[in-house]
């Protein structure tokens, strides 16, 4: 049963007010189920994108595993080695945000900048194979960046649909059942109270009539 809210006086004018507050708490709830969806539907969106990338990532790993695995079988290990101690590449992510409901959702995005490695590499120390390693973990960073930001989107959308969900859920089950109940009870206060009043005027009316009947 709803918890009847606190109520100063009983009157007309409180009755007012909280009939207008049960409208307003009806209005907000619509908001809130309506953002709530928005959010549910954006979360089961990035879960499917990030089931996608996370099996394209897994795939791509494998690749550049394999590719890995053929050149440092043709250069050898000391070679490959050589080659992992250089900097390759100056990583430079940038940042942004989308907002979605009023979620602010990160967005990550790799620039493109130069191959310090490839300037600095010999001509002879290189091969298709060891470009073609590189061309691989380059495609896997990208993705593992484009999984981060799914992920965080994940993560920040799971908790305000948990916050949502939370203020729909007071507003359905306390607020404006609450609100309800007490209306409804200075509803059948004035009720009572009017045909009290009723009652007395008739009384108080028979008794003129009768005083009357008795002065003639």
């Amino acid at each position: 049963m709803a918890t009847k809210v606190q109520v100063t006086r009983p009157t007309k004018i409180e009755l007012a007010r909280l009939k207008r507050r049960l409208k307003l708490a009806t209005r907000i709830q619509k908001i809130v189920k309506d953002r709530l969806s928005i959010l549910v539907m954006e979360f089961l969106q990035t879960v499917k994108e990030c089931a996608v990338v996370k099996e394209r990532l897994l795939a791509e790993y494998a690749e550049a595993y394999k590719a890995l695995s053929i050149a440092t079988g043709y250069h050898g290990d000391f070679q490959i080695e050589k080659e992992l101690l250089v900097p390759g590449r100056i990583i430079e992510i940038t940042a942004g945000i989308r907002n979605v409901a009023g979620v602010r959702i990160p967005l990550f995005e790799i620039e493109k900048t130069e191959h310090v490695h490839a300037r600095q590499r010999p001509m002879t120390d290189t091969s298709s194979l060891l470009d073609k390693s590189t061309e691989l973990a380059q495609r896997c960073l990208a993705t593992t960046v484009e999984l981060a930001e799914l992920e965080s989107a994940l993560e920040l959308l799971g908790a305000e649909i948990n916050k949502v969900k939370r203020i729909n859920n007071a507003l359905e089950y306390i607020v404006i059942p609450g609100l309800g109940e007490t209306i409804k009870y200075l509803n059948m206060k004035f009720e009572e109270r009017d045909r009290e009043e009723v009652a007395r005027l008739k009384h108080v009316k028979l008794l003129i009539e009768k005083r009357e009947a008795f002065a003639y």
